[in-house]
């Protein structure tokens, strides 16, 4: 570790209370990944219906599933919910480090 608070290894700023911020930071980040999965994967729900006019299927790999529908389904909600988990997650690292960098205490 340098003198700047860089670890040489990851380039992450600690401080003294290192372990705290980061078990903050850290649940700060899966909350705003979570909220934000969840308000994409109700978003895509009523795209969907107003797509399909159908409900999405609540288990795509039920044999009761047309393979269509349930490959459309998986291949669209997966993808959405981890982009937007990611943009989240990046929103809300910057944001993060742009508050603590602007702290008093730093």
């Amino acid at each position: 570790m340098g003198r700047s608070g860089k670890s040489a290894e990851h380039g992450q700023a600690t401080d003294e209370g290192g372990r705290s911020e980061s078990i903050a930071r850290k649940i700060y980040t899966a909350a705003a990944a979570v909220l934000a999965a969840t308000i994409a994967r109700k978003l895509l729900e009523k795209v969907w219906v107003k797509a399909t006019g159908k409900v999405p299927p609540e288990n795509p790999e039920s044999p009761d599933v047309h393979w269509a529908e349930a490959v459309g389904w998986s291949a669209l909600s997966g993808t959405s919910v981890a982009v937007a988990r990611l943009l989240a997650s990046r929103r809300a690292a910057g944001t993060w480090k742009r508050v603590s960098e602007d702290s008093p205490t730093r």
